[in-house]
């Protein structure tokens, strides 16, 4: 057992002392319980040591250590420094058993009352060896710590009373009581208060004994007084019995060596029995005066209730009002005394201190006065004395006190070697457990990110069942038609908002993201809104998966890298999609990497602008509250975005007249102050797409740079797509009239935020090569969908908002990249180069047949 006197620092208000404590370590709530002796029943406090640290600082003291709670700090101290280590290794020993069992077997397991010995063994043996690299095992002594200890004399104090803990005075009585009883000490009737009749060797439980001290306290207030003394009716119901605070049995005597040793021990015990009895006189008088006030009190009522008229109690009443106001009036009277020894005490003190004072400054004289009649008389013996030997003196004397000084060093030297491993050990425990606790929450919390992907692609398919059951309503019974409305409606009340304040979510899908994009775009048509909640779901379930698996990874390595530089691992990195945190800054660098902003030059822009009004002016206007409706920055007229995104427009207007202004341009314009938010880096990133990573002509009156890529898509789509190709033939299909739009705006308004945002990325780092991928991609990853459609109607409506379904941007990036290998820069200049040809020589043949036409139409006459 770890048990053993230890002294605590009790602190009442200013006043610190040190009580001597036993302390008894209880495994079950691995808790550090205090007594007043190693034989009270009842503790006075405890210190949970559960989630407790320990601290030893030598400037405290020798054998002083601190035991840290959260909610308060314990000053301890041992005997010695051994007896400190001693307990602080057990400590830490005791608390690592404990954390490794709670966290092995959760609380109120069966388990852990039912675990090997074995494995409680083989984890101390773990921890001593981890220990021993820091602090060698301290052997265990066997004076201060264990079961022997108890029973040696409690140390002993100054004073009688200074040991008793003023806080606890019922647990103190109990404790008292107990070791009267347990001592065999029974006081009689002659003079004491209690006399102990009865005893029950073996009470049933411990309610029956709080029961046995309730009716004795009901006894004492019922005694009555017979002869002059107090028989008070006490039935004590306690276990008497023998312990080690009495005088020692047979057989403890019989093991003593010598009869100095047993005299020795029986003077010891007398003198701890003696300050004993003198605590519990004083303890008897305070309980004497209150059962004389109760005894007096009682008296009273009982001749009050025994009277038989009213005059009789009327006049007792007039008696007690007398009683006290003759009382009120002697009060008075004290007090006034009290004040007046006051005034007196206060002039006596200051009379004190102005003596303190003269006496001191006498004192202060008379040091004087010494120094330097020492000072005389060194220097006279200075005189007298050989300088040779006066220096031989003086070395001897400096060599002495430096040899005290080394010494006193290498003490302190040692003890900081030991405060120092033990605080290494220390922090390696506690760091080693907060370890533990971490991994153990981030298992639990990866557990819950799965079980709620599950959850949301669970709900994902029920949607998408009410979707093809919404789609069959028409065929089916009346009833069953009513009650798939139904569910229907319930579905499309559901709020991702709400969900996420009522449930607990790693990842809650919130109505905007990071760029103020809307996450569930609100559609009129009821049957979009269905699709809008699928993908909401669909969205939340990749983020869950992909959040420990793909983005934690993906971000550490953009966090380790510094200066930007043209590589492949930062190509790839970029593929994969920039983080939020790091978009703006890699944005600004590949802008600049081939476009470099003169400075002022879109101040002057801006001036030109406000000057002189641009012929797009009025087209601008118009464009502006069509662009990005589905984000809150660019949704209302008001909003702050509005005229950030009229200035850059109009600078590039004047910047690049050539093409003025084209529609298109406000929704990449647009992207680009969302991501970089300053106004002129938002309009050189306009300048760059336009003039270096577009081909000429792309935003110009005839489009027809726009035109030619839409023809190499269709060749590009019929070698990697043969299959879907043919399908879009067959119903005569024009996907230009869908895809023209995704090349122009760069896919803008067309796929999801967190997709667009990624193929966007790519985009400034590769090029126009990154569209016709990601073109492709998109066919390809819902080319099954469309192969099952075979009505051309249903196929355009269904290529209006497909590609607002792609939800997992993880997979779109892979058909991308890997799937539509090869993909050489090469191969698509030349199919521009050919497709270019092809439609100058159509454009110049239409020119020439509108020309034949209107001189015929001349010819003709009117």
């Amino acid at each position: 057992k770890l048990c053993g006197y230890l002294n605590k620092l009790g602190i009442k208000g200013p006043i610190k002392t040190w009580k001597s404590r036993w302390f008894f370590y209880d495994e079950n709530k691995c808790c550090l319980l205090y007594y007043r002796t190693a034989h009270d029943i009842n503790p006075l406090g405890s210190i949970d040591l559960s989630s407790a640290s320990f601290d030893c600082k030598m400037e405290n003291g020798e054998g002083v250590f601190e035991i840290r709670t959260p909610s308060r700090v314990f000053t301890l101290k041992a005997i010695s420094k051994q007896a400190m280590m001693y307990w602080l290794q057990q400590l830490q020993m005791r608390r690592w058993e404990f954390c490794n069992t709670q966290s092995r077997f959760p609380v109120g397991s069966s388990q852990l009352l039912n675990e090997p010995l074995a494995g409680r063994t083989s984890r101390c043996c773990t921890y001593v060896v981890d220990n021993e690299d820091f602090l060698p095992l301290v052997k265990t002594p066997t004076e201060a710590v264990g079961l022997k200890a108890a029973s040696l004399p409690a140390p002993q104090t100054s004073t009688a009373l200074q040991n008793i803990s003023l806080k606890h005075p019922w647990t103190e009585i109990q404790n008292t009581v107990y070791n009267i009883c347990g001592s065999k000490q029974l006081w009689g009737n002659n003079g004491n208060v209690f006399s102990f009749d009865e005893f029950q060797e073996h009470p049933e439980n411990v309610d029956e004994e709080q029961e046995a001290e309730v009716e004795a306290g009901c006894a004492v207030k019922e005694g009555t007084l017979e002869d002059g003394r107090m028989a008070p009716r006490l039935n004590w119901i306690r276990k008497a019995r023998w312990m080690n605070s009495g005088l020692p049995g047979s057989e403890e005597l019989s093991r003593e060596k010598n009869s100095v040793d047993k005299v020795s021990v029986l003077q010891q015990q007398v003198l701890t029995l003696t300050e004993e009895v003198k605590s519990q006189k004083e303890l008897v008088k305070l309980l004497h005066k209150a059962l004389e006030a109760a005894q007096q009190e009682k008296r009273v009522s009982s001749m009050y209730l025994s009277a038989a008229e009213d005059k009789d109690r009327l006049e007792l009443v007039r008696h007690k009002v007398r009683q006290i106001a003759d009382l009120t009036s002697r009060l008075e009277a004290l007090e006034q005394d009290k004040k007046e020894l006051e005034r007196i005490l206060t002039l006596r003190g200051s009379h004190i201190q102005e003596l303190k004072e003269h006496i001191q400054l006498l004192m202060e004289k008379n040091h004087a006065k010494q120094e330097v009649i020492m000072t005389l008389t060194e220097q006279m013996a200075r005189e007298l004395s050989d300088p040779l030997q006066e220096a031989n003196t003086i070395t001897v004397e400096t060599l002495y006190k430096q040899q005290e000084e080394i010494e006193h060093l290498k003490d302190d030297i040692d003890a900081y070697k030991t405060q120092n491993q033990f605080l290494n050990s220390e922090i390696h425990q506690v760091t080693r457990l907060w370890t533990s606790v971490a991994e153990n929450e981030k298992a639990l919390l990866m557990k819950c990110a799965c079980l709620q992907a599950r959850n949301c692609q669970m709900e994902s398919k029920y949607l998408t069942v009410l979707r093809k059951l919404q789609e069959a309503v028409p065929g089916l019974p009346n009833s069953h038609a009513e009650l798939v409305k139904n569910l229907i409606q319930e579905a499309l009340q559901w709020d991702v908002k709400k969900e996420a304040e009522e449930s607990f979510n790693l990842n809650p899908v919130s109505e905007y993201d990071e760029y103020g994009f809307m996450t569930v775009p609100d559609y009129e048509i009821e049957d979009w809104k269905l699709l809008a909640k699928i993908q909401a779901l669909e969205i939340k379930s990749n983020k869950l998966r992909s959040q420990e698996i793909v983005e934690k990874p993906l971000r550490d390595r953009w966090n380790s890298i510094g200066e930007l530089n043209p590589s492949a691992e930062l190509k790839s990195l970029i593929r994969s999609g920039i983080p939020v945190e790091h978009r703006q800054r890699v944005w600004r660098w590949m802008v600049s990497r081939h476009c470099s902003p003169v400075p002022g030059h879109y101040q002057q822009l801006l001036e030109q602008s406000r000057s002189t009004e641009h012929p797009a002016c009025r087209q601008i206007e118009l464009d502006l509250p069509r662009t990005l409706t589905n984000n809150k920055h660019f949704s209302s007229p008001t909003s702050q975005l509005i005229p950030r995104l009229r200035r850059v427009l109009l600078a590039f207007s004047w910047h690049n007249p050539a093409i003025g202004y084209c529609q298109g341009l406000n929704r990449l314009a647009a992207v680009a102050l969302l991501v970089l938010e300053d106004e002129e880096s938002a309009f050189w990133c306009l300048v760059y797409i336009v003039e270096n990573l577009m081909p000429a002509d792309y935003y110009s009156d005839t489009l027809i740079t726009s035109q030619v890529d839409q023809r190499v898509f269709k060749d590009f789509l019929s070698e990697k797509l043969p299959r879907l190709m043919a399908h879009f033939e067959q119903y005569r299909i024009d996907v230009s009239l869908i895809t023209f739009n995704w090349f122009l705006v760069v896919f803008v308004d067309s796929l999801v935020s967190d997709i667009l945002l990624r193929v966007w990325d790519a985009f400034l780092y590769e090029g126009t090569k990154v569209i016709f991928r990601y073109a492709l991609a998109i066919f390809k990853y819902n080319e099954e969908e469309i192969l099952r459609i075979h009505d051309s109607v249903e196929i355009y409506q269904y290529l209006r908002f497909f590609t607002r379904m792609i939800t997992d941007g993880r997979k779109l990036m892979n058909i991308a990249f890997n799937d539509l290998n090869p993909f050489p820069m090469k191969l698509l200049r030349n199919r521009r180069s050919m497709h270019r040809e092809e439609l100058e020589a159509e454009l110049c043949e239409l020119e020439q047949i509108k020309a034949a036409y209107v001189r015929e139409r001349a010819e003709q006459g009117p």
